[in-house]
């Protein structure tokens, strides 16, 4: 079953992330050079600080990405170890 598209979702607020489930970027040569494909893009649905959601458009997961992994901001606790 396939979720609707974010009603936040706003084709001006854009990612260029791999989606975890669809890997649709998988064979596409200008994903591979790092560049910003015109087709495989995310929805940026919204942040909290360095943690971004995202939503792809094509199997419509949603998913949060921690864009400073290990990095822990004024508040947070620190991760344990």
């Amino acid at each position: 079953m396939k979720l609707p598209i974010d009603p936040q979702a706003d084709l001006a607020r854009r990612a260029w992330v791999a989606c975890p489930v669809c890997d649709d970027a998988r064979r596409c040569a200008t994903c591979a050079d790092r560049r910003n494909c015109g087709e495989h893009w995310r929805y940026l649905i919204s942040n909290d600080g360095p943690v971004v959601h995202l939503q792809c458009p094509r199997c419509t997961h949603m998913w949060s990405l921690n864009t400073r992994p290990g990095v822990t901001r004024p508040g947070d606790s620190a991760p344990c170890s």
